[in-house]
Parts: structure tokens; sequence; C-alpha cells
């Protein structure tokens, strides 16, 4: 603590001067920066090389391809008619299917048909023991001959009743009691005459015939087994094949149009092909369609005929249905191998004149098992590529196998 008039000598301080970096950190320093502009330099050239083969990559891609010709196969589009079909999946029923069966009780003593044989309606298919049947009639013949005698004597008997009772010598009562007498023979013949006539039906019964003409199956009945009239199991199946009929289903959608056609008193074309969908079998017309749609499936059932003279149908046979309900004419068909679909919808694959592809895009109308309609993007005369279009893309260069383009199938598929 100073008192008070007493100065304060304050001394300097003295100045500390900075030497600066060591001489080995300002070389460390300067390494460092020379590194950094070389990779500086070093990054400069790789760009402007980068820059470079691109511009030149560029220039190659505009000046011409640097890659061969891919192989692709083509086709020409055309102009034509092309047919609007309906497909569905259906089987083959018989237009009539008889189960025969005996309508009588008796022992199996013949059997006049071979499996699998065409029958004619009338036919003798099968004999069940006539003789129990043969000798009901003869005994109701007997009795009926008997009751005409005794009608004959009542007659006779009736007729001196009448004169004696105009004299006088019989009663009104023994008179009435002799024509009553006489009624009731006569009603005893109708009788017999009624038991006559169901012998002889049974005697009918007894010989089975063919109640349609068809193709008959195997036998169920062996020859020497009783069989009787309430019998489940039946001596053979007939179903009549010529003609034949096909029921099939469509979408309830598709149902409006073949309404119409139908109400217009128009034939409908169909035609059946196999189990594959490939090859045409038969070829008839819509006969009727169900009165209700099935709720569960959303599909109307529909009866086909075909007159089946090759018997190429068969009963329960899976076939695939096409039913034809239009003919756009005069529209652009290609083949359903040239459509191509992606992200931006349906597009085909043209070839340009230079022997380059151009991705259009079309709108298709109505599809048939090979080609397909165009309604807009595709004029008749350009080719398409109908095979390799998985290696193409917009401007690819392309050869056509064969030198020439194969036009479209000139028949439209189903």
């Amino acid at each position: 603590m100073t008192h008070q008039g007493a100065s304060i000598s304050r001394e300097p301080k003295p100045v500390v001067v900075d030497p600066g970096p060591p001489r080995s950190v300002s070389r460390t320093w300067l390494r460092r920066r020379w590194v950094w502009v070389l990779l500086l330099v070093v990054l400069a050239a790789a760009l402007y090389r980068h820059h470079v083969s691109s511009q030149r990559a560029a220039s190659q891609a505009t000046s011409g391809p640097a890659r061969p010709p891919v192989s692709v196969a083509a086709a020409t589009a055309r102009q034509g008619d092309m047919p609007v079909y309906l497909t569905g999946l259906g089987s083959v029923t018989a237009y009539n299917t008889v189960a025969v069966k005996s309508r009588v009780d008796g022992q199996l003593v013949h059997v006049a048909f071979h499996e699998g044989q065409h029958v004619q309606e009338g036919d003798l298919l099968a004999e069940v023991d006539p003789r129990p049947f043969q000798v009901q009639l003869e005994q109701a013949q007997g009795q009926l001959a008997r009751d005409k005698a005794q009608l004959e004597d009542a007659r006779l008997t009736l007729a001196r009743f009448k004169q004696l009772r105009a004299e006088g010598v019989v009663s009104q009562q023994e008179y009435d009691d002799q024509a009553s007498r006489f009624n009731q023979f006569a009603g005893a013949i109708m009788a017999d005459q009624a038991t006559i006539d169901n012998a002889k039906l049974q005697l009918t019964y007894a010989h089975i015939t063919a109640p349609i003409s068809g193709r008959t199956g195997l036998r169920l009945v062996d020859v020497g087994n009783v069989v009787h009239a309430n019998d489940q199991s039946p001596v053979v199946v007939i179903t009549q094949q010529e003609p034949i009929t096909a029921v099939f289903t469509i979408p309830e959608d598709e149902l409006p149009p073949v309404i119409k056609k139908l109400r217009a008193g128009e034939q409908l074309p169909v035609e059946a092909y196999d189990r594959a969908d490939q090859n045409q079998i038969a070829s008839g017309s819509l006969l009727s369609t169900d009165n209700q749609i099935d709720s569960n499936t959303g599909t109307l059932r529909l009866k086909a005929i075909f007159e089946n003279t090759d018997g190429v149908l068969f009963p329960n046979q899976f076939v695939n249905v096409h039913l034809l309900l239009d003919v756009k004419r005069g529209t652009v068909i290609a083949p359903v191998a040239a459509i191509q679909r992606g992200a931006r919808g349906t597009f085909t694959y043209v070839v340009k004149p230079d022997h380059t592809v151009e991705m259009r895009p079309v709108t298709l109308g109505p599809t048939g098992r090979t080609e397909v309609a165009i309604d807009s993007g595709l004029a008749a005369g350009e080719v398409v590529v109908v095979e390799g279009a998985d290696k193409l893309r917009e401007g690819t260069p392309v050869q056509v196998r064969g030198g020439e383009h194969e036009g479209a199938s000139p028949k439209p598929g189903g």
C-alpha cells in the first residue's frame, strides 16, 4: 500500500519479438500447397478428358451407329375385315339322352345291339322272356270267349223274356233281372278286352326298342339277369349326337349385343376349337341362351348346335367356343405378335425406310387369335416387328430376316 504524496515508479515491460515459425515448418507447408495444386491439376485434366470422351461418343452416335443391326422378323400391316369374336369355355352335350330301362319284370333273354352301335328309333335293343305275358294274353282271351258265350245266352234269354212279358207270362221283375244279367255279361266282356289289351302291351314291352335314334353306350345288363321296371340301372344309354349341342359361358357384360342380335332374328355362327384352342373342330350356330345369370361367376350359359355328321364332337367333350358377333370392315390389321406393352400403354416397333425402328403408340380394336385390329397409330403397308422386339429401342438399326417382309395371315384368327 502506497503512501500519499509518494511517487509511483513503473518500469517499462520488455517487448517480445516473435521470431516466426521455424524453417522446417515453413518448408512443410510449402510442400503441402504444391501437392494440392498438383491434385487440382490432375482433377482438371480428368474432367477435361471425360468431357472430350462424352463429346466424341455423342458425335459418334450422331454421325452413325457403332453396333451391328439387330436381326428381326417383320410383317406388313394390311387393310381388311376383322371378325369380332366372343370366346368361352364349353362342354359338348348330347341333343337327347335316354337311359333305356325295362318296363316289365322278367329275365333278359336276348340283347340285339352292339356297344357303340348307331341305332334308329324303333330298333330292337333287348328282349325280356315273353312267355309269362303270352300266357296272360291267352288267359284273357279265354275269359273273353267264355264271357261272350254267356253274353249270347243272356241275350237270347232276354229276347224270350221280352216276348213272354208282352204275353203276361213273366213278371216285370223277372224281365228286369234278366236284362241286368245281360248287361253284366256285356261289362265283363269290356273288362276282358281291357285285360287282353294289357297283356298285349306287356308282351310289347318285353321287346325293348330304341326310343330315339342315336349311339348306344356300353351294355349295363347282361343276358340271364332278371330286370325289373323299377330298377335304377338302365339296360343301356342312348345319346343323340346328330345334331349335338355345346353349352358355354360368356361374361354378363358381353350379353347385350348377343341379345340384340338374337331379337333381331340373326343367326350367329359358332365355331368349336379343341382344348388347346388351336384347331377348329366343328362349326354351327347359336341355339339359345339361359334365362338367368349365374350370380357366383357373373356369366351366362349359351347353347350352340352343330350338325356333327362326321361325329367329331362327343358328349362331355371340352371345347373352346368362338361366337362370331360382328365383322369390322376395312380396318388396319396387324399380327398380335407385333403388339408390345409398356408403362405408356400399347405400342409397336415400325421399321422405317432407313432400316431403323420407331416406337409407335397404337390403339387396339378387336383382337383375334393371331391378328388384331388397329384403330389408330398404324397405317396399312407399314412394316412392324413381330420377333426380336426385346432387343430394340427407339432408333435401333435392324435387319429383317429373309430379306422380304412377311405379310399378315390372310385369314383372321378367331
